[in-house]
């Protein structure tokens, strides 16, 4: 079982950053491939940034690559999602997610992949 609660969420003006936290506890995110998604008002859930269990492999959805950074630190147990150049349409509840196999090789954006979820932090970017 793996337990994650996300932090960092808040308003931001539009082309200013946040970063988002996921701190795991449970189980070790060494152990899994870890995943950031996204859900707007009244929209699907949706894939944003993956990392792997060793921290070698990213994975982004084209609409944050070069924007958004994943990256973990395993001496802290947590999962971080750097936002930079924020955009009105980045607006959405961000949720973080462990991987329902230990040790996966490849990294996956479909949501059943994922077993483990956190209760969501809320990002809003204001034009």
């Amino acid at each position: 079982q793996v337990h994650l609660v996300e932090s960092g969420g808040e308003l931001v003006q539009a082309g200013g950053s946040l970063r988002l936290s996921c701190a795991a506890s449970g189980s070790t995110i060494s152990m899994y491939n870890m995943g950031w998604f996204r859900q707007a008002p009244g929209k699907e859930r949706e894939f944003v940034a993956a990392i792997s269990w060793n921290g070698r492999g990213t994975d982004y959805v084209d609409s944050v690559k070069g924007r958004f950074t994943i990256s973990s630190d395993n001496a802290k147990n947590t999962v971080y999602l750097q936002m930079n150049s924020l955009k009105p349409e980045d607006t959405a509840d961000y949720y973080c997610a462990a991987d329902r196999l230990r040790g996966r090789i490849g990294l996956k954006r479909a949501r059943y992949e994922y077993a483990y979820w956190g209760q969501g932090a809320q990002v809003s970017v204001s034009s």
